[in-house]
């Protein structure tokens, strides 16, 4: 019986390193990250995509990284909360806004906020609280610190307050 998911060579940046490892088929990006890699900034939360804990940054896109094969990212750039602020440098703006604004509480939701909200600004997405609201709404804070992550995130696209 053969193996219905074979292993595939992959081989793509992670956080600015070149990595080539050998995928099962079936091996997610966030089993990738957690394993092999040991990188845990990215969290597991609902396993289905819909509550954004484990949002990363693929080629600069949002994906949720629990429901993208690792298969999938040969040749791209991964970027991880791990990758934002390199050790010894200083935290990256978005990083420095959550702590500003307090838009952290239990903070286990706060990489893929971050990440998603990075994925944001890129997209240009950023230009009022109601498009902030709205580009936010796939990652869930079971804190409810909504107002605050707003409110970094206009900080740092220069939009004002997004309360």
């Amino acid at each position: 019986m053969s193996n219905p998911h074979p292993p595939q060579a992959v081989a793509f940046v992670l956080n600015g390193s070149t990595h080539e490892i050998a995928a099962p088929g079936a091996l997610t990006l966030l089993d990738l990250l957690h394993g092999p890699l040991g990188l845990k900034g990215t969290k597991r939360g609902c396993d289905a995509g819909a509550c954004g804990a484990c949002t990363v940054l693929v080629d600069g896109l949002r994906v949720n990284a629990c429901l993208t094969l690792a298969a999938l990212i040969d040749g791209a750039e991964v970027t991880t909360i791990e990758g934002l602020a390199r050790a010894g440098d200083a935290l990256h703006p978005m990083q420095q806004a959550f702590v500003a604004c307090d838009a952290l509480q239990c903070g286990y939701c706060t990489p893929g906020q971050i990440m998603s909200a990075l994925g944001l600004l890129s997209e240009g997405g950023a230009t009022s609280a109601e498009a902030i609201r709205e580009g936010m709404s796939g990652n869930l804070c079971r804190c409810g610190a909504y107002p605050m992550i707003g409110a970094a995130i206009a900080q740092v696209a220069g939009t004002g307050s997004a309360a």
